[in-house]
């Protein structure tokens, strides 16, 4: 479903962010990636998207190529949360917002809106439907995030610190929600509990390359491997 095959870029000619990076990611499969801060987790993201370009070696998402001739085909496929939701919502309302990736693909006001109705209410947070975007707290834009995003019902889900600014009650259901999600999902997070709740595996970048792949129980385990590439154990085995 996700493919890097050999890829190294970087934002200045001498400094690359990324290095022969290669990885597959199957259908179906939750996979978080971690790493300190400049390992290269968003930049990753973000090459995937299409966001960037100018890289060496090949992305696929779902069997295409990511090159700007497909772009269109490849973002109808992904859904992307972003780290900072100021920079995701951008209509009046959550709803607007949630509205329009699903009235672009071509569905009726009537269908769109059903989805939309069972999102919130998955998320339990129909309460903030005709909410205005300015008027709402940082965990509720979070929140709506998410749930523009699941509105679409991409085949693929980037996530860029899902949990970030959310309460402990908040945080909760994001991370159930993200457990029952059938589709392709790749997380990248400094959240190593959530990691470990939601992903089945880990992938490990440190200075943009990979450091560890493995499931999430054996790498989220290792203190001496986390502590060599700046990170600490979860809580829960702290």
């Amino acid at each position: 479903m996700i493919q890097f095959h050999n890829v190294t870029y970087a934002y200045e000619s001498d400094q690359p962010v990324l290095k022969n990076l290669s990885f597959e990611i199957v259908p179906g499969e939750s996979v978080g990636l971690i790493g300190a801060n400049g390992a290269g987790k968003s930049t990753r993201m973000k090459l995937l998207l299409g966001l960037l370009t100018g890289f060496s070696g090949e992305i696929l998402a779902g069997g295409i190529p990511v090159t700007k001739e497909n772009l269109k085909e490849i973002r109808k496929q992904i859904g992307f949360v972003l780290q900072n939701s100021d920079n995701q919502m951008f209509m009046p309302t959550v709803y607007e917002d949630m509205m329009f990736g699903p009235l672009n693909y071509m569905l009726t006001r009537d269908e769109a809106e059903q989805r939309v109705d069972a999102v919130l209410k998955k998320l339990d947070m129909e309460y903030l439907k005709h909410r205005h975007n300015h008027k709402i707290s940082g965990g509720e834009k979070r929140m709506a995030a998410i749930a523009t995003v699941l509105a679409m019902e991409p085949e693929i889900i980037l996530m860029d610190e899902p949990t970030s600014a959310l309460d402990p009650y908040n945080r909760r259901i994001v991370i159930n929600t993200i457990r029952e999600l059938p589709q392709t999902k790749l997380i990248a997070s400094h959240d190593l509990d959530m990691i470990y709740d939601t992903c089945d595996r880990v992938i490990l970048l440190s200075k943009g390359t990979l450091a560890a792949d493995g499931p999430a129980d054996t790498v989220l385990r290792d203190r001496e491997l986390l502590e060599a590439h700046r990170l600490e154990l979860p809580f829960r085995f702290a």
